[in-house]
Formats: structure tokens, sequence, C-alpha cells
């Protein structure tokens, strides 16, 4: 399944059930998902650098994420891509009004930006859920500018964290939507492995929330 539009179907198919602002909602009547994203933006946003040009992140989704990391790294702009319309659309409306940030529907493993175009790039908890991983790694490699970073986040898929995502998929009450949408793994410290076959050079590489998520900030 490497053809550009079966690829992009296949995303879209995998998450037609996350409702559009799936994060902004979570994070208001959840108390679980609520501590969950506390944790990630705390570990994220102690990896952020200022930058003065632009910010790629992929899988912007609703953009609350989005929006931690333009608060912390003072971009001139931040664009992010995701493959439902509806969380862009939701996206805009929310956020695109108020701060330097776009957001587009656009597909991971075939990035529609020149070469260097950007001074970091955020991937967080979206390789899990691509067909080619890899190759994704690659096309934010072409995008990042020299000397530029990038900041990417998975679940470590240790037995641990195998174990809650099974509970939260089949109990918890609002778990139901992800299910079948995790279809990559990264256990054994795969994603600094495959970040570094591409010709990152990994900076930081650490797993938090009892180790089952796994964060690691590479360089160009």
């Amino acid at each position: 399944m490497q053809n550009k539009k079966d690829l992009l179907k296949f995303a879209i198919d995998q998450h037609e059930q996350v409702p559009p602002n799936w994060y902004e909602q979570s994070l208001k009547v959840d108390p679980f998902q609520r501590y969950w994203h506390k944790r990630r933006f705390e570990e994220v946003e102690k990896l952020i650098e200022p930058v003065k040009g632009y910010i790629l992140d992929v899988g912007s989704a609703d953009g609350v994420f989005s929006y931690r990391i333009l608060r912390k790294a003072k971009p001139k702009g931040l664009i992010g891509i995701d493959v439902l319309k509806k969380s862009v659309d939701w996206a805009n409306a929310h956020w695109g009004k108020k701060y330097k940030m776009k957001f587009y529907v656009g597909d991971a493993h075939d990035l529609k930006f020149k070469t260097g175009q950007f001074d970091a790039i955020f991937c967080n908890e979206v390789l899990e859920h691509v067909v080619n991983p890899k190759k994704v790694l690659i096309g934010m490699k072409r995008v990042l500018k020299k000397g530029g970073y990038g900041v990417f986040l998975v679940p470590s898929d240790s037995l641990l964290f195998r174990i809650v995502w099974w509970l939260w998929l089949h109990f918890y009450p609002r778990g139901w939507v992800w299910r079948d949408t995790h279809i990559q793994t990264y256990r054994n410290n795969y994603l600094p492995k495959l970040c570094k076959s591409v010709g990152f050079k990994v900076e930081v590489d650490k797993k938090f929330n009892l180790g089952m998520l796994h964060v690691v900030k590479v360089r160009k």
C-alpha cells in the first residue's frame, strides 16, 4: 500500500471516528487524559528551543499541542498538517485567527514543502499510526533545515503500556475511537534506532510516564 492516495485514504479511514477537537475535549472532561497530556506537554516542552523561522507539526490534530509548542518556541509561524479535514477546520477556526498558526490537510508520507523549509519539526504520538515510518522520517529530514531539530514522541509499547492501552480501548468510555489505529510498534528502543538509520543525530532519548512514552530529540 505505497500509492500516495491509498496511504492517505487508509489514514483517514483509520481515524474517521475521532472527534475533530479530541484533545481540547479530553482536557476538559477526562481526568485521566488531562494527566496524560499534561505529562506529554511537560516533557516535550523541556526539549523545545526558541526558533526564528517556521515550525512544522506533523499530525497536529486539533492544534492543542501545536499551541503549546508555539508558546514555548516563539517561531515566526507554525504549520500543522493532519489527515482529518474536520480536525484541520476546527484547528484553523479555534487557533488560526488568534495565533501564528495555519493548519492544512496533509499526509506525513508526502510532505508538500520545500527542502530545508523548517527550523524545527514535531511529531507527537503520530508515528505509531503511519504505514511507513521510515519514509515519514526521511521526508521530515528533507524539509528540516541543516542544524534544525526534531522532537518525536511515540508509545514505548512496554508491557505496562500494552496493558493500559488494551484496557483503554475496551473498557474506558471514550477509548473505543482509537481501536485499530496503532499499526506500528516502537518497543525495544526502535525509535532512536530508526532515527539514526535515516541520518538524524539523536541528542535526547528518554522514556517517561512509567516508561510508557518514549521521546527523542534529533538534529539534522
